[in-house]
């Protein structure tokens, strides 16, 4: 069973993630509302896959996945961005994130990268 880590400031956003992962058969999820959060609850719990907004208060998206890649440098990291983020998404692929959704995302979308990434 995958464990998976949402990170995103909008608590909507990470209920309608968890709602489109929950429909394909996922359902062990952490949520953090910020990057600090998500460093955080990433070293306690080891999830499988994280899906990490970009723009966070706190400790943004960027800085959030560099520390998490310092903990588990095979950490499996999907960056989401709203439209216009284009150079942040790059900085976060040279970072280490595995592949990139771009808000607002398609479940389809979701679903398909998210099985990309876990192989399943």
């Amino acid at each position: 069973m995958s464990k998976i880590l949402i990170v995103d400031d909008a608590v909507f956003m990470r209920m309608m993630i968890q709602e489109n992962l929950r429909k394909a058969g996922y359902n062990l999820f952490y949520e953090a509302g910020n990057g600090q959060e998500a460093v955080l609850l990433y070293a306690e719990h080891n999830p499988d896959l994280v899906l990490l907004d970009i723009t966070m208060p706190i400790k943004d998206g960027i800085a959030a996945l560099q520390e998490i890649r310092e903990i588990d440098s095979s950490a499996k990291v999907i960056m989401c961005s709203a439209m216009g983020q284009e150079n942040m998404v790059i900085e976060a692929i040279k970072f280490g994130a595995v592949d990139f959704i771009v808000k607002p995302f398609k479940p389809e979308r979701l679903l398909q990268t998210v099985k990309n990434v876990l192989g399943r």
